[in-house]
């Protein structure tokens, strides 16, 4: 059917007159003559008995026309849409929609949603304005185009000069954030995948940053003085004795709700979307532990928002780990020296160290995931019974070091390696 009737020649000296005239290059392909002097190129079919028509374009070789050749292409095409039960004219509208809503739900606009949903649900200030500087990394190049278009090729066209500049770092959060907002638009039906899972090991993956932590039992036991008499707010003062009794990370502890511990049953229960793995996570409350949130209460416990440790200046947000990690410097250990996270790193070491612990029930106190794929699929327990005697145990061993007690060298034993 790529043939027809008409040429290019005919076509320009056909005359235009006082009516509507029709000329058939066949197949159902038409160019109409109009009054007014156009020439439309329309394709005349039939569709469950009735009578219809398909708007082509203009005739022309500019880029605004139709050559007749490329006329005669699409009606070959809405024929063959025909011969699959398909009308051409409602497909066409159906992808013009389609292209309209593409158009609307740009990277951008979905990206300033994400951002604007995550402000009311209470994320801290310096989060979002994190969040907003990374995608104003993306947007550049991927905030115009439709999310559903984004390729993991343009992705990575916005990542590569990070690698290059050796913001290795950067990079690797970018590629975070902006699968985050893929799995925005996934959730409100405007993605249908993310295609930042393709890129990973595509960057190269940044040095790991020790963070600095106090692993001599006898220092340690220095540092929990000078947390006990630490004269600044009573919050932050209890946040940093949980992190030295509990080992949790920063962000899952100054994010706490009073509604998540159980002091009675003495348990602490994360929820799985403030944890790292995105895996709900239990940890024992030591007697220890009981007593700093009991002495908390009556400070935090009453507030609207129910956190256990609100900023001062909106209860309704937590207070950050900038807090912690100044309260740290106030008293006296650089940042070279110990950090909040920190207590997790002295919390494995002592432990480990002391041979009394199975290497499991340690990693599972710290909420690690064992890289062992088929031993994780069999490991079901999450060693709570021998957790609650380490978490007891621990919090009595920091009494220890805290009342400057003689500090005996623990033996190595086969439990404390790996």
């Amino acid at each position: 059917m790529a043939g027809g009737k008409l040429t290019d020649k005919a076509i320009k000296n056909a005359k235009l007159g006082e009516r509507l005239e029709i000329l058939s290059d066949g197949g159902g392909l038409q160019l109409w003559l109009t009054p007014k002097g156009g020439k439309l190129w329309n394709y005349a079919y039939r569709f469950r008995g009735k009578r219809k028509r398909l708007a082509i374009g203009p005739y022309g070789k500019d880029p605004a026309g139709v050559p007749l050749e490329a006329a005669r292409r699409r009606r070959d095409e809405a024929a063959g849409l025909l011969r699959e039960g398909v009308d051409p004219a409602t497909r066409k509208r159906q992808m013009k929609a389609a292209q309209a809503e593409a158009h609307a739900n740009t990277f951008a606009l979905i990206a300033d949603e994400l951002i604007a949903k995550k402000k009311r649900e209470g994320v801290a200030d310096a989060t979002a304005g994190k969040l907003e500087w990374l995608l104003g990394l993306a947007n550049a190049s991927l905030g115009p185009l439709p999310i559903s278009d984004i390729s993991a090729g343009e992705i990575l066209r916005v990542l590569r000069p990070l690698e290059a500049a050796d913001k290795l770092e950067t990079a690797k959060r970018l590629r975070a954030v902006i699968g985050s907002v893929f799995r925005y638009a996934i959730a409100t039906a405007r993605a249908e995948v993310d295609p930042t899972l393709a890129l990973r090991g595509a960057i190269a993956s940044p040095k790991p940053q020790h963070r600095a932590a106090v692993t001599d039992p006898t220092e340690f036991g220095g540092l929990l003085r000078a947390i006990d008499g630490f004269m600044g707010q009573p919050t932050t003062k209890a946040a940093l004795q949980l992190m030295a009794l509990l080992a949790c990370r920063p962000g899952e502890l100054r994010q706490a709700s009073w509604a998540e511990f159980d002091l009675d049953q003495r348990a602490w229960e994360i929820p799985a979307e403030r944890m790292k793995m995105r895996r709900p996570h239990r940890i024992p409350l030591p007697a220890q532990a009981v007593t700093v949130l009991k002495a908390l209460h009556p400070i935090t416990g009453h507030g609207a928002a129910g956190l256990v440790f609100p900023g001062l200046r909106s209860v309704k947000r937590p207070i950050s780990e900038n807090t912690m990690n100044g309260a740290l410097r106030r008293i006296g250990f650089s940042q070279e020296e110990a950090t909040a996270h920190g207590f997790r790193s002295t919390f494995s070491t002592l432990a480990n160290a002391s041979g009394k612990w199975t290497v499991d029930a340690i990693e599972a106190a710290l909420a690690h995931i064992d890289p062992n794929a088929v031993r994780r699929a069999y490991q079901r327990s999450d060693f709570w019974d021998e957790r609650v005697k380490l978490m007891t145990w621990w919090a009595d061993y920091l009494d220890t070091l805290r009342r400057g007690g003689r500090v005996v060298p623990f033996k190595q034993s086969a439990n404390s390696s790996g």
